[in-house]
Protein backbone atom coordinates (compact mmCIF):
# COMPACT_ATOMS: atom_id res chain seq x y z
CA UNK A 1 0.00 0.00 0.00
CA UNK A 2 1.53 3.63 -1.03
CA UNK A 3 0.09 6.43 1.16
CA UNK A 4 0.34 9.82 0.25
CA UNK A 5 0.59 12.57 3.14
CA UNK A 6 -0.07 16.05 1.96
CA UNK A 7 -0.84 18.33 4.44
CA UNK A 8 -2.43 22.08 3.22
CA UNK A 9 -1.70 24.94 6.30
CA UNK A 10 -0.11 22.29 8.18
CA UNK A 11 3.32 20.53 8.49
CA UNK A 12 2.73 16.90 8.86
CA UNK A 13 4.25 16.07 12.94
CA UNK A 14 5.70 12.44 13.00
CA UNK A 15 3.39 11.98 15.60
CA UNK A 16 0.53 12.89 12.88
CA UNK A 17 2.02 10.39 10.29
CA UNK A 18 2.33 7.41 12.57
CA UNK A 19 -1.38 8.25 13.96
CA UNK A 20 -2.55 8.38 10.34
CA UNK A 21 -0.27 4.70 9.74
CA UNK A 22 -1.74 2.98 12.64
CA UNK A 23 -5.24 3.88 11.46
CA UNK A 24 -4.99 3.02 7.88
CA UNK A 25 -3.88 -0.37 8.78
CA UNK A 26 -7.54 -1.47 10.22
CA UNK A 27 -8.39 -0.63 6.56
CA UNK A 28 -5.78 -2.61 5.01
CA UNK A 29 -6.30 -5.46 7.70
CA UNK A 30 -9.83 -5.75 6.16
CA UNK A 31 -8.78 -5.42 2.77
CA UNK A 32 -5.83 -6.41 1.21
CA UNK A 33 -6.16 -5.24 -2.34
CA UNK A 34 -5.78 -1.32 -1.86
CA UNK A 35 -2.93 -0.18 -4.21
CA UNK A 36 -2.82 3.36 -2.29
CA UNK A 37 -4.14 5.78 -0.72
CA UNK A 38 -3.82 9.89 -0.74
CA UNK A 39 -4.50 11.81 2.32
CA UNK A 40 -4.51 15.50 1.93
CA UNK A 41 -4.73 17.27 5.90
CA UNK A 42 -5.64 20.88 6.49
CA UNK A 43 -6.59 23.10 8.97
CA UNK A 44 -8.47 26.09 8.36
CA UNK A 45 -8.93 28.30 12.14
CA UNK A 46 -10.29 25.97 14.26
CA UNK A 47 -11.73 23.40 11.59
CA UNK A 48 -9.34 20.60 11.05
CA UNK A 49 -10.36 18.70 7.89
CA UNK A 50 -8.73 15.20 6.38
CA UNK A 51 -9.83 13.78 3.27
CA UNK A 52 -8.99 10.45 2.21
CA UNK A 53 -9.14 8.48 -1.15
CA UNK A 54 -8.51 4.80 -1.46
CA UNK A 55 -7.58 3.57 -4.83
CA UNK A 56 -8.76 -0.23 -4.95
CA UNK A 57 -8.64 -2.39 -8.08
CA UNK A 58 -12.11 -1.30 -10.38
CA UNK A 59 -13.04 1.67 -7.66
CA UNK A 60 -12.06 4.52 -5.80
CA UNK A 61 -13.44 5.22 -2.16
CA UNK A 62 -13.39 8.35 -0.90
CA UNK A 63 -14.34 9.86 2.57
CA UNK A 64 -13.84 13.41 4.40
CA UNK A 65 -13.81 14.33 8.11
CA UNK A 66 -14.34 17.65 9.90
CA UNK A 67 -13.84 17.85 13.17
CA UNK A 68 -12.50 20.61 15.89
CA UNK A 69 -9.15 18.43 16.52
CA UNK A 70 -7.22 16.61 14.00
CA UNK A 71 -6.95 13.75 15.74
CA UNK A 72 -10.60 13.17 16.22
CA UNK A 73 -10.71 13.82 12.49
CA UNK A 74 -8.22 11.12 11.54
CA UNK A 75 -10.37 8.66 13.99
CA UNK A 76 -13.74 9.69 12.17
CA UNK A 77 -12.41 9.14 8.95
CA UNK A 78 -11.01 5.71 9.28
CA UNK A 79 -14.35 4.65 10.73
CA UNK A 80 -15.88 5.83 7.50
CA UNK A 81 -13.37 4.31 5.71
CA UNK A 82 -13.43 1.28 7.40
CA UNK A 83 -17.31 0.90 6.76
CA UNK A 84 -16.56 1.95 3.03
CA UNK A 85 -14.31 -0.96 2.55
CA UNK A 86 -16.44 -3.17 4.38
CA UNK A 87 -19.35 -2.62 2.55
CA UNK A 88 -16.89 -2.96 -1.06
CA UNK A 89 -15.60 -6.27 -0.02
CA UNK A 90 -19.20 -7.97 1.05
CA UNK A 91 -20.47 -6.92 -2.31
CA UNK A 92 -17.30 -8.15 -4.12
CA UNK A 93 -18.26 -11.42 -2.16
CA UNK A 94 -22.28 -11.17 -2.87
CA UNK A 95 -21.15 -10.72 -6.66
CA UNK A 96 -18.98 -13.85 -6.89
CA UNK A 97 -21.03 -16.23 -4.82
CA UNK A 98 -23.90 -15.37 -7.49
CA UNK A 99 -21.72 -15.72 -10.53
CA UNK A 100 -20.86 -19.25 -9.34
CA UNK A 101 -23.79 -20.17 -8.58
CA UNK A 102 -25.64 -18.87 -11.72
CA UNK A 103 -23.04 -21.22 -13.42
CA UNK A 104 -24.05 -23.91 -11.56
CA UNK A 105 -27.38 -23.78 -11.95
CA UNK A 106 -26.87 -22.86 -15.89
CA UNK A 107 -25.37 -26.40 -16.21
CA UNK A 108 -27.70 -28.43 -13.64
CA UNK A 109 -30.47 -27.39 -16.25
CA UNK A 110 -29.18 -28.65 -19.39
CA UNK A 111 -29.78 -31.94 -19.91
CA UNK A 112 -26.96 -34.81 -20.71
CA UNK A 113 -26.19 -36.24 -24.18
CA UNK A 114 -26.14 -39.83 -22.56
CA UNK A 115 -30.39 -39.14 -21.49
CA UNK A 116 -31.53 -38.74 -25.38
Amino acid sequence: MNLNLTGVHLDITPAIREYVIVKLDRVNRHFDHVIDVNVVLSVDKLRHQIDATVHVRGKDIHAQAIEPDMYAAIDALADKLNRQILKYKEKLADHRCDRETLERSATAVQPSPAAE
